[in-house]
């Protein structure tokens, strides 16, 4: 069994950085992997975030490389520009003591830095798949002297497209390198891809989070799917959360979700694929040093966000695949701490729950919501034990100073304390409790009335679509188009829409539909079956001090 890097017949020069970078004992992943790209073997990892995968293919990749070469010899192809960051960044790191080139290369950055590093020479590439598709058509990267490829987050190249660039970038390197690829699922297509392109690949299998999910607690409540924004923040109230990870199934639903919490009076900050570079890096570097509480996120956009104090994950909508939940909850419970996993699952999530409690072979415990009056305690008991922090520490002269000018105005000393905890709790007037509809049991319908409610569903689908193109109120049947009385010329952005109408419509934002900004009005679908709601709960909304004038167009 290996224990120490020494043991691992690499370079003095490697040992020595990762010594001084505090590591000694190698992870299971760097022990199995290590020895067999040193011998030239291609390798399939199958490991998630956190295993030390990267070194894993970092330090052999190092020992492989051969002095005063001018072309790229190794490359690293990530899906995201997070990743190859964080990939670069560790690469030269290891290879501080060797004059290592690494270069990372991806979209939303200028070409021109980039090329003039290409020419100039460099050891190692690491970039996403559509930058070098674009460096390689400029004939600025070429690929015929690379002798080790490694395809990283292989499942998430796949999920989001790449698998024809991933191809195309294989078939300009040499037949002759080796391959090693890195994914925490394995695919049917990844498997292809393998057996394409890879020669008697060796297997290795780590999987982290089947260890750590043991130390996380998990639970998950059975909601509505309108009532999930409502849920969340009742969680959010009873919850002693420090920082907390949203997983949703979409970019689009990052910012509705951000900003619906926000408008419901819990700040939160969508982390998209949409993102420019340098605002993604500004948004993680606010959570991880704390400045921000909540990140929602896709599962795409948080690869490469490796932070060891997330004290909460939450699985808005549960993924497909039972592997990327545990995935998801393994981002907490690190580093010796406990953590939290919470899901909130609709009816028509369940088959999903059994299928991840089938997967880890453990089941997920059930728990209440907390009641308004469950909340409205904690609230109250909140707030005496910080004035009796106060009381107990003693250092309130300047107020009892105060109190004793009001007394002595004729004031009661009660209703003077009545009324300075009412200026104290003043903020909860921006976190009302949403109510919360009973769920139904759908499991205990009769055929009888699955088949009637279907036959009344396809009318009724007909009737809709039939009025949406007499009308042309919408794009999308089923939907509503609302006319508003602001525009680009009064600075408004879709989040805003958004924010008011889920807020004072108390409606999930999720459900809203097309956002169209013109230059002096807007136009917002909203389903038919919430325009009397949405209506009335925006009579006297205001947006930049505007009040809002919200119409059927």
């Amino acid at each position: 069994m290996i224990t120490e890097f020494n043991q691992l017949n690499l370079h003095p020069q490697l040992i020595q950085a990762v010594s001084e970078q505090g590591f000694t004992t190698p992870t299971p992943i760097q022990s199995e992997v290590i020895p067999l790209m040193l011998a030239g073997q291609d390798v399939i990892g199958q490991a998630q975030t956190g295993t030390g995968k990267t070194a894993a293919f970092a330090l052999p990749m190092l020992q492989s490389l051969q002095p005063g070469q001018k072309h790229a010899q190794g490359l690293v192809v990530a899906p995201t520009r997070e990743l190859a960051l964080q990939v670069a960044k560790a690469i030269a790191g290891y290879g501080c003591h060797s004059n290592v080139r690494v270069l990372a290369v991806y979209g939303g950055q200028a070409y021109g830095p980039q090329i003039g590093q290409l020419r100039r020479g460099v050891d190692i590439v690491v970039g996403t798949p559509g930058r070098l598709m674009d460096l390689m058509k400029r004939d600025v990267l070429e690929l015929s002297g690379i002798h080790t490829v490694v395809l990283d987050e292989a499942d998430e190249m796949l999920s989001m497209g790449f698998v024809d660039d991933i191809e195309s970038i294989l078939s300009k390197t040499p037949t002759e390198r080796q391959t090693a690829l890195f994914s925490a699922t394995l695919p049917k297509e990844i498997r292809r891809l393998a057996e394409r392109y890879m020669r008697e690949p060796q297997p290795v299998t780590i999987q982290r989070e089947q260890i750590t999910v043991e130390a996380i607690e998990q639970r998950y409540y059975l909601v509505n799917a309108h009532d999930k924004a409502a849920a969340l923040t009742r969680l959010f109230e009873v919850e002693e959360v420090t920082s907390a990870l949203i997983f949703v199934r979409t970019r689009a639903e990052t910012s509705n979700l951000a900003a619906e919490l926000s408008s419901r009076g819990f700040p939160a900050e969508a982390l998209s694929g949409d993102l420019a570079q340098d605002a993604r890096e500004r948004t993680l570097n606010r959570f991880r040093q704390n400045q921000i509480q909540v990140l929602v996120a896709t599962d795409v956009a948080a690869r490469g966000l490796d932070i060891d104090d997330i004290s909460h994950v939450f699985n808005f909508t549960l993924p497909d695949d039972p592997e990327i939940y545990v995935h998801r909850i393994g981002r907490t419970g690190r580093a010796g701490k406990s953590g939290i996993a919470i899901s909130l699952v609709s009816p028509g999530e369940r088959r999903r729950l059994s299928n991840v409690e089938a997967f880890m072979r453990k089941k997920i415990q059930r728990a209440a919501l907390p009641t308004e009056e469950c909340i409205r305690n904690i609230r109250e008991e909140k707030l005496t034990n910080k004035v009796a922090v106060w009381l107990r520490r003693g250092r309130i002269q300047k107020e009892r100073e105060l109190v004793e000018k009001m007394v002595a105005e004729g004031y009661d000393l009660l209703d003077i304390a009545s009324a300075a905890l009412k200026v104290a709790r003043s903020e909860e007037k921006q976190r009302p409790i949403y109510a919360i509809s009973e769920v139904s049991d759908y499991r205990t319908r009769s055929a009888s009335r699955t088949s009637e409610r279907g036959i009344t569903r396809s009318r009724s689908r007909r009737e809709s679509h039939s009025r949406d193109a007499r009308s042309g109120n919408s794009h999308e049947p089923g939907m509503v188009r609302l006319q508003l009385n602001m525009g680009k010329e009064h600075g408004i952005c879709p989040n805003e829409i958004v924010g008011v109408i889920a807020s004072r419509a108390d409606i999930p934002g999720s459900v809203i539909g097309k956002i169209r900004i013109q230059s002096n009005r807007s136009f917002v679908d909203v389903p038919e079956d919430m325009v009397s709601q949405v209506l009335a709960g925006t009579q006297n909304a205001r947006i930049h001090h505007q009040s809002l004038d919200l119409q059927v167009a």
